[in-house]
């Protein structure tokens, strides 16, 4: 997919997008369980990047845990943003936000960031190169030893058990009660416009980006969570 593509996808899914995945909600919730901690030693006053924000889940969750924290939300969909500033704004976040409606290398701002989210985003860029320069730029918008907690789909689309877990992932969607064009859609999705690589080549992208110390530190089903730190030199720009 294109930039074009993706911005449009997410155009018109916007609207039900919340509801489509409300009983995936699981999924993330234990993945924010593990964020909590792994945010808790950042500054009081920290500056959090979020990529590719959607609705602003992952905002709100920090926001409310973390009352000193500004936030800036990078989002290409406009109605996805439209939608995330709604949400924060009756959460009462709003103020502590800056919205940008584009993808992250259009943000004119220079401010340097204590960590940076990027959930299910980097999938989308199917050249690795691409996405090695995507990560490159989160790199440089944060501090030195900057926190990035990002999820993906990931596994090796190669060994002889990937389909067993894709029939399982696409079971478990079914029980979500996702319609079955949605499923189907997805499927083709996962064939064509999507990058679903192995933790090694995904960890490979982040260290060429500038991070270090990648660990996955969260799986479930096809969808896996990785934190890294910036190095301390200058990140790639």
């Amino acid at each position: 997919m294109n930039r074009e593509e993706i911005t449009q996808l997410f155009e018109q899914q916007a609207p039900h997008y919340d509801t489509q995945w409300e009983k995936m909600a699981p999924i993330n919730d234990g993945m924010y369980f593990l964020i909590e901690t792994l945010v808790s030693d950042l500054p009081s006053n920290a500056r959090i990047l979020c990529v590719g924000a959607g609705t602003g889940r992952e905002v709100i969750f920090l926001a409310r845990r973390f009352k000193g924290w500004d936030f800036t939300v990078v989002e290409p969909s406009g109605a996805m943003l439209n939608l995330c500033r709604e949400l924060l704004e009756k959460e009462g976040i709003a103020s502590r936000c800056h919205f940008h409606e584009g993808y992250l290398d259009t943000l004119s701002m220079t401010d340097k960031h204590d960590a940076a989210t990027c959930f299910n985003v980097s999938h989308f860029i199917l050249d690795r190169e691409q996405r090695t320069t995507f990560f490159a730029e989160i790199a440089h918008r944060l501090k030195p030893n900057g926190l990035l907690i990002s999820s993906d789909l990931s596994f090796d689309t190669r060994a002889e058990n990937y389909q067993s877990i894709l029939t399982l992932w696409f079971r478990v969607m079914s029980d979500a009660d996702i319609s079955a064009e949605n499923i189907e859609r997805m499927k083709n999705t996962y064939k064509n416009d999507v990058a679903i690589l192995p933790p090694q080549d995904i960890i490979s992208i982040f260290n060429k980006a500038g991070f270090k110390d990648s660990t996955p530190f969260y799986q479930a089903g096809l969808i896996q969570a990785y934190f890294s730190r910036r190095n301390a030199y200058s990140a790639p720009s």
